[in-house]
């Protein structure tokens, strides 16, 4: 990558359900196995489960840090599959709703990762709560991840539509997770495409790629390793790694925009500049 600032993505969906996690975690794999170096970071705050699906146990989460004194260095927890993360917690109410000193304290341990990073990947919960708007805000590209389920397909564009008219995003990445065929998970994005562009103004959405249903990514998930690694001929780990790819083109941070510091202060300062 052309700058020394580390390019924050996050992973985000409408609903429940559609495997965004289980993306977030093949994605973090395959593209340090392209050589990057990555941090998956668990946003899902109160139901966290990046950690379950690799199998780790941390002693340490996100919690620690907000509430009992722990260092960001304490909590990022090493994987045997080439990336960190940085866990959460799950069923710790607490957790659910982030004060603006939460956000600033995070922020500014995250400072510390500038120059050891390539990609920050940021799983964030489903819906359009406080958190999962926040995280996607603090982030350069959104990565919507949606099924062909009807639902998945409202609830996605329930999400860019409160990003759009309340927030001012306007440019999309799109993932069409669990597609029984490329032409069906085509089918899908043109119809997430025609809603916004009938009814958002401006929005941008751009096709990353497919996943398709495949077997093989349960037998992972019950295995708790990501499918990529334990399955690499399936057609969804292939699927993945030509996503992974694609998103090493994507322009690199900037300075101005790109630097986790700067850019996560800025929306902090956004949000007290309208309270």
């Amino acid at each position: 990558m052309a700058s020394s600032f580390p390019l924050v993505f996050s992973v985000t969906s409408g609903k429940g359900g559609v495997g965004k996690t289980n993306i977030s975690v093949n994605l973090a794999y395959c593209l340090s196995k392209l050589g990057k170096r990555v941090l998956l970071l668990d946003a899902d705050l109160g139901l966290a489960n990046v950690d379950v699906l690799l199998g780790l146990a941390p002693s340490l989460n996100l919690f620690h840090l907000f509430h009992e004194g722990a260092r960001l260095d304490d909590i990022i927890y090493a994987t045997p599959y080439g990336f960190p993360i940085l866990p959460a917690s799950s069923g710790v109410s607490e957790m659910l709703e982030l004060s603006t000193g939460q956000k600033l304290e995070l922020l500014e341990s995250m400072d510390t990762l500038e120059d050891k990073l390539d990609y920050l990947i940021v799983d964030t919960g489903a819906g359009i709560n406080e958190n999962v708007l926040y995280f996607n805000l603090a982030a350069q590209e959104k990565l919507i991840v949606l099924t062909p389920d009807p639902t998945s397909l409202t609830d996605a564009y329930a999400l860019i539509k409160v990003l759009k008219y309340n927030h001012g995003v306007e440019r999309f990445k799109v993932l069409v997770n669990m597609a029984p065929s490329p032409s069906a998970a085509r089918e899908v994005y043109i119809k997430l495409y025609r809603a916004c562009d009938q009814f958002l103004s401006g929005v941008s959405l751009d096709l990353l790629g497919s996943v398709p249903f495949d077997p093989a990514v349960r037998q992972a998930v019950i295995r708790q390793q990501p499918f990529c690694h334990l399955l690499p001929q399936s057609e969804a780990s292939a699927s993945l790694r030509q996503a992974a790819e694609r998103i090493t083109t994507w322009e690199a941070a900037t300075e101005l925009d790109g630097n986790i510091k700067f850019f996560w202060k800025k929306i902090l300062f956004q949000e007290q500049s309208v309270a």
